[in-house]
């Protein structure tokens, strides 16, 4: 099985588009839609697929922004983040003629994400 590069970009709506491009996570999405919560042990038969499979699309859509987790004893209970649909909205709208981002705040949102990330420390080992 071939592995889904992860997406290194800074720009959060690069990430979450990435996050739903692919059908196993989509489903999760639609699910979680559908449901409000769902635990992580049932997305193995909604989606048809191990386990293993199951917990790295929903890491993927965690680290994305697109999902919340619970833990609650042994189960982890998944939702849909409270922003992701206005997220999705927002984005959407900027493809609509009149609705457009200008390029120039495109560039200026790229430029803060990526200072901002260079402004992080960097996380040493053990000591």
């Amino acid at each position: 099985m071939a592995r889904t590069p992860r997406t290194t970009t800074q720009d959060p709506d690069i990430r979450l588009l990435a996050a739903l491009a692919d059908p196993t996570r989509l489903a999760i999405v639609r699910e979680l839609a559908a449901t409000n919560e769902t635990c992580a042990c049932d997305f193995t038969a909604t989606c048809d697929v191990g386990q293993p499979t199951v917990s790295h699309h929903l890491r993927v859509l965690r680290e994305a922004g697109v999902v919340t987790s619970e833990r609650r004893g042994q189960w982890i209970y998944y939702r849909l983040a409270p922003d992701v649909a206005v997220r999705l909205a927002t984005i959407a709208r900027g493809l609509i003629p009149g609705g457009l981002i200008p390029a120039t705040d495109l560039v200026a949102r790229r430029r803060d994400a990526a200072t901002q990330a260079d402004a992080k420390p960097a996380v040493s080992g053990p000591v």
